[in-house]
């Protein structure tokens, strides 16, 4: 039997040197409405699992759904455009 084994040395950054880049920071600050949302989402969800939704539940999940959506799109609205390849 054949192993199969990485003939190069490792890429990876050491361990120590794995700081974000402003550029990631700046990401997931755009990110943090919809991160929110999904959160309160999730949270809503999580309230009902072991029970009927009443109609404050239904209101509360509608809400957070809707909240989660609109973080969308925002979220893609305000991403650049980039050009199609070979457009």
């Amino acid at each position: 039997m054949r192993h199969i084994v990485a003939v190069q040395t490792v890429v990876t950054a050491d361990e120590a040197n794995r700081e974000p880049t402003a550029a990631e920071l700046d990401a997931i600050d755009a990110e943090m409405p919809l991160i929110a949302a999904e959160v309160d989402l999730l949270d809503a969800q999580i309230a009902v699992l072991d029970r009927t939704p009443s109609d404050l539940d239904t209101r509360r999940l509608r809400r957070a759904r809707r909240r989660v959506l609109t973080a969308r799109r925002a979220l893609h609205n305000a991403a650049p455009v980039v050009p199609a390849v070979g457009a």
